[in-house]
């Protein structure tokens, strides 16, 4: 029988797996991060633009999916962080919208900023997309200062119009950056993006010289990448989380309760082991194999399974997903913030799509990157960016 417990963790689930398409697809913004630094000519910059020309819609509609996903099925939780939070979800869309104006138009005639520009904004969104999703991701463990008024709720049939959350404070998001275990992961995931970026770029590109840079670029952002994980991994393994009792509906703190979620779940402690070995196979292949250009096939899934992991781990068995600092009790667990039953029911049955467009991707993916990419193939490209 499929219950009410059972639809709030599927949703937790195709959230989750989202995240983690969406952290994999950042390979975008890693890419273009390292646009002036791979690329010494105007002809190389050209090709690294057009690489990830190629796929920046991918990201951004995923994005989107994750957002929407989180809305119809967490709406608490998206009313609370993104109406109280705003400044940093605000800063990540610019940082979108800056990077889809410079696809446009950076080689439009009469362009009046000139190239450069335009791919200083790619740059920024390359730096500040990933950075910014990564501490968004670590307030789940870490916490946010909100406080939820759920007597407010029965307000709700009286033609008022209350306030159910608030925010603790006037930054509005951007006091998630006085978290230094915030900057930890948002940094993590920019070195990640780099890296998957990298090996995105040494599979597609058909040339010598870029592939050799970029090969090196690989083990400079690798160490970093793995140093600041291994961090962040310990912090949470370690951490104090909030465990909700349904009975009382009250938060209680639980020292390690993150590790006890992983040996109580066996299966989601072999995805996160396994996604680790992937990226770290990812890269390892190619630093070791000088001929091997495969390493974006085990880095890319790998990733996708470690995210699932850590984000399963932060909402299942009764952990608060969003604990808030100011107010322990207003924190946010999946059965006190998602929608009704009907409403998860009926997305439920929509969401059996999700495969097919999942197919379609993948099918579109393959065609796009067919036979790789050249120089002489973007110079004779009037679609060229």
């Amino acid at each position: 029988m499929i219950t009410y417990s059972f639809l709030q963790h599927y949703w937790w689930f195709l959230v989750s797996l989202l995240g983690g398409l969406l952290v994999f697809l950042m390979f975008v913004q890693g890419a273009n991060s390292l646009l002036f630094r791979i690329g010494k000519t105007e002809g190389e910059r050209s090709l690294l633009v057009n690489a990830t020309g190629r796929k920046w819609e991918f990201t951004f509609t995923t994005l989107v999916t994750f957002g929407g996903a989180f809305f119809a099925s967490f709406p608490l939780f998206y009313s609370t962080s993104f109406g109280g939070a705003y400044w940093v979800w605000m800063l990540l869309l610019v940082s979108f919208v800056l990077q889809a104006v410079a696809y446009e138009f950076q080689s439009k005639t009469g362009n009046v900023m000139g190239r450069r520009v335009y791919r200083l904004f790619l740059v920024f969104n390359g730096v500040v997309a990933p950075l910014v999703v990564g501490a968004a991701v670590a307030t789940f463990f870490t916490g946010s200062d909100f406080v939820v008024s759920r007597d407010a709720m029965g307000s709700m049939g009286k033609g008022l119009s209350p306030v159910i959350s608030r925010w603790g404070n006037a930054w509005h998001g951007l006091d998630a950056l006085s978290n230094p275990w915030n900057w930890v992961l948002g940094l993590t995931l920019v070195f990640l993006a780099r890296v998957l970026g990298a090996l995105y770029m040494i599979d597609l590109l058909d040339d010598a010289a870029l592939v050799a840079r970029l090969r090196r670029q690989v083990l400079i952002d690798a160490v970093p990448f793995v140093v600041l994980f291994l961090a962040f991994t310990g912090y949470v393994l370690t951490a104090t989380g909030l465990a909700y009792d349904e009975a009382s509906a009250t938060f209680s703190p639980e020292p390690y309760r993150y590790l006890h979620v992983f040996l109580s779940h066996p299966t989601i402690l072999v995805l996160f082991a396994a996604g680790v070995v992937l990226v770290l196979t990812g890269i390892g292949r190619t630093l070791l194999k000088p001929t091997s250009v495969r390493g974006i096939w085990f880095a890319g899934p790998g990733t996708v399974l470690t995210v699932l992991a850590v984000l399963l781990v932060a909402g299942i068995d009764n952990t608060a997903y969003y604990p808030s600092v100011s107010d322990p009790q207003s924190s946010l667990c999946l059965a006190n913030s998602s929608s009704s039953e009907f409403t998860l029911q009926a997305m439920a049955v929509v969401s059996l799509l999700v495969p097919f467009v999942l197919a379609y991707i993948a099918y579109a993916w393959h065609s796009i990157d067919l036979g790789g990419l050249s120089r002489k193939q973007v110079e004779s490209d009037e679609h060229a960016y």
